[in-house]
């Protein structure tokens, strides 16, 4: 077994250790294919608002641009399908699964950095950072290179032994790793199910979003008000959207997390819509103290529901 070999095993068994569903690994370099994909993205404003996307092109698309020396990246998969959905009936007002318990930025932020700590001690001096959803990574696109899955016509990574209900986060590491092989075949076939459910008409293409039409952009992205062409499309969705997951065939395949910070607050079990519609700061902070909710703030929170109310 080469050394390289050996650092792979350590580092999939760490993984594991740690609570990761999948572990990837992929050689650092230039993403050349991605380059003219995200520009010409950029240039169609699918980013709307989001003008941080357009940010650090060249980091974007290159790790060692990141992490001086990078050799590797190691791409991670943490669930978080919940056991039990907040919201059953189709009139209830909907939070997205992902942000029903504490933020994700922070309980995977510390296992990368845990990660890390054990493979320093396992293998020696490693220069390296963690990143979940909070740099310039393209995140999908390297998990796909480390063979967790495949990007589906909605965009995200589907693999298929739990669909797409979990967070990917990654390590970019200077050690040299033998990498795993790329995901090359797509398993949707002539599945549309996602592009014919997405009620605002997000998905252009296969693959491509609009960004700046997708419910989830306009109830936390989006600052201004939201535009009126989306009255009677959001389908009760208060914070983030589901739509284009629940409905992939992928996703019969999710099971429960095992991670109890992800469970929600008792009280937002209980929340009905006339909870949600007279929610006070006060309750605001207190059930969403560590949630990824608190993005919105409450203002916003309230200007998302007002939205679903209005006629």
């Amino acid at each position: 077994m080469t050394a390289a070999e050996k650092h792979a095993q350590i580092i999939k068994s760490t993984a594991k250790q740690l609570g990761f569903d999948f572990c990837g690994i992929a050689k650092a370099g230039f993403l050349e294919d991605e380059a003219p994909r995200l520009e010409d993205w950029l240039n169609r404003n699918y980013n709307g608002q989001m003008g941080y996307l357009a940010n650090h092109f060249d980091k974007r698309l290159d790790p060692t641009k990141l992490v001086e020396g990078a050799k590797t990246v190691i791409s991670l998969i943490y669930n978080y399908y919940p056991e039990k959905k907040l919201s059953e009936s189709s009139e209830s007002i909907k939070l997205a699964k992902y942000a029903y318990g504490e933020d994700y930025h922070l309980v995977i932020r510390d296992k990368l950095n845990e990660f890390l700590e054990i493979l320093r001690e396992e293998i020696g001096e490693i220069d390296g950072r963690g990143f979940v959803d909070s740099a310039p990574v393209m995140e999908r696109q390297w998990a796909q290179k480390a063979g967790l899955g495949w990007l589906g016509k909605n965009s995200l990574l589907l693999n298929r032994e739990m669909g797409s209900f979990y967070f990917l986060s990654e390590l970019i590491i200077d050690l040299e790793v033998a990498p795993d092989t790329p995901m090359a075949k797509d398993y949707c076939g002539t599945c549309t199910a996602c592009i014919d459910a997405c009620p605002t008409d997000a998905i252009v293409d296969n693959g491509v979003i609009d960004g700046s039409r997708c419910i989830s952009y306009l109830t936390i992205e989006l600052k201004d008000a939201i535009p009126t062409e989306f009255k009677g499309k959001m389908e009760n969705w208060a914070f983030g959207c589901d739509i284009c997951q629940d409905v992939c065939p992928w996703n019969r395949f999710a099971k429960p997390h095992q991670e109890e910070k992800f469970s929600p607050h008792p009280e937002l079990v209980e929340f009905s819509n006339r909870d949600w519609q007279e929610i006070t700061e006060e309750t605001f902070r207190q059930i969403f103290k560590k949630s990824a909710v608190k993005r919105t703030k409450l203002a916003g929170l309230k200007r998302n529901i007002d939205f679903l109310d209005s006629k």
